[in-house]
């Protein structure tokens, strides 16, 4: 995806998630999230406090003892107080800004907003299709990562030795044993999210990590 594509469907991807927060009922905010020891309002604070800057993020960092996953966590749960509605409009005020978090490249905010919409909607039981060229090229981003941004992930040394393949469009990584499955589930595995049964297949997965 070109640059603009990928500006334009992080857009897209925003407006669209921020009204369906808008759909959720006080419950379903309070849900657990895939994102362990994170709530579905957890998440939607995260991503609502994608465009915070360099000063504030450093002054975060000290006060998480210099542990960037644990400032990652303790900002979200801090900024979750939010009331749910405010939430969503600040999700949906960051369409049309082209402004990202230092240190990183256009294609974070876009998997981060596909990924954690599926945070937010596989424990609710709703479904949200991902675009497949999004998925792709956030698939990729995860893949070609280099340290530190990839110790996240670490899909290379998860998936040494096996080939994952898309079956709904032209993608592929790796070498060795074959896993193959819809492109948004294949992302949603890079991601380090648990596989579904039935989601995946194919003789890679007796080898691959669950």
């Amino acid at each position: 995806m070109a640059e603009a594509e990928v500006w334009a469907e992080i857009d897209r991807q925003r407006v669209d998630l921020a009204d369906f927060l808008l759909d959720l009922t006080d419950e379903e905010w309070d849900t657990p999230s895939l994102c362990t020891g994170w709530r579905v309002r957890d998440v939607a604070a995260h991503l609502a406090m994608a465009h915070t800057g360099f000063g504030r993020f450093s002054v975060e960092m000290v006060r998480a003892g210099l542990r960037f996953n644990k400032t990652i966590h303790d900002t979200a749960c801090r900024h979750a107080v939010v009331p749910t509605d405010e939430l969503a409009a600040e999700i949906r005020a960051m369409a049309g800004s082209r402004r990202k978090a230092p240190g990183i490249t256009i294609y974070e905010p876009l998997l981060d907003v596909l990924v954690h919409g599926q945070d937010i909607a596989v424990p609710l039981g709703r479904e949200r299709i991902m675009p497949t060229a999004a998925a792709a090229t956030s698939a990729t981003r995860i893949w070609t990562m280099r340290w530190p941004m990839s110790s996240s992930f670490r899909p290379r040394q998860r998936f040494q030795g096996v080939r994952l393949q898309a079956t709904d469009t032209d993608w592929s990584v790796g070498e060795g044993e074959l896993i193959e499955g819809p492109i948004q589930s294949l992302l949603m595995t890079l991601a380090r999210r648990p596989m579904r049964d039935g989601e995946l297949s194919g003789p890679g997965l007796r080898a691959s990590p669950r």
